[in-house]
């Protein structure tokens, strides 16, 4: 079985529950703020290192003759179910803009928390040393995003986003 059957549950929360939970999620959600200095390589490293992934699981196996499977798959359940409510949550901002209420109160990034997790079990589920490196690479690249989206939030919205960045963490 290819890896390629695990996007599609990450693709339906993706692109599908935006559109059920509020419209301008789906616009603010493609939303990406300026970068500068180091953030602009990230940037040119995000993207690819993102469709690298997802265009790799069409030619990687899952391995179910293994524990690591079954492991992976309860890794990549909670994933999905924390990037559900996250997409969920980032529908439903406060009338300020902020969002800061159901797992946003405890990360400030609980998409991109769950992505890594929902991944983090494909690379056990697959057992890919590759997929791993690029899950690796990857992430790197997003510490660097979400920088220059603290410091759009802190622009837009001043001195609240600096007491929400104060109450809660970057990640978990």
């Amino acid at each position: 079985m290819i890896g390629a059957i695990l996007i599609i549950p990450l693709l339906i929360v993706r692109y599908g529950l935006p559109l059920f939970v509020d419209k301008s999620a789906m616009k603010r959600a493609a939303f990406t703020p300026p970068v500068e200095g180091r953030e602009k390589i990230a940037f040119r490293v995000y993207l690819p290192s993102t469709f690298a992934m997802l265009i790799y699981m069409f030619f990687i196996k899952i391995i179910v003759e293994s524990y690591l499977f079954c492991i992976g798959v309860s890794v990549s359940t909670i994933g999905l179910l924390l990037y559900a409510i996250s997409f969920i949550n980032f529908g439903k901002p406060s009338k300020q803009g902020i969002n800061t209420r159901g797992l946003y109160k405890y990360s400030r990034n609980p998409i991109y928390v769950a992505f890594f997790i929902y991944f983090l079990g494909c690379v056990l589920i697959t057992q890919s040393l590759i997929l791993l490196a690029l899950l690796i690479v990857y992430q790197t690249s997003v510490h660097w995003i979400i920088l220059s989206e603290e410091r759009w939030c802190i622009q837009q919205f001043g001195n609240e986003y600096i007491q929400y960045m104060k109450r809660v963490r970057r990640y978990l």
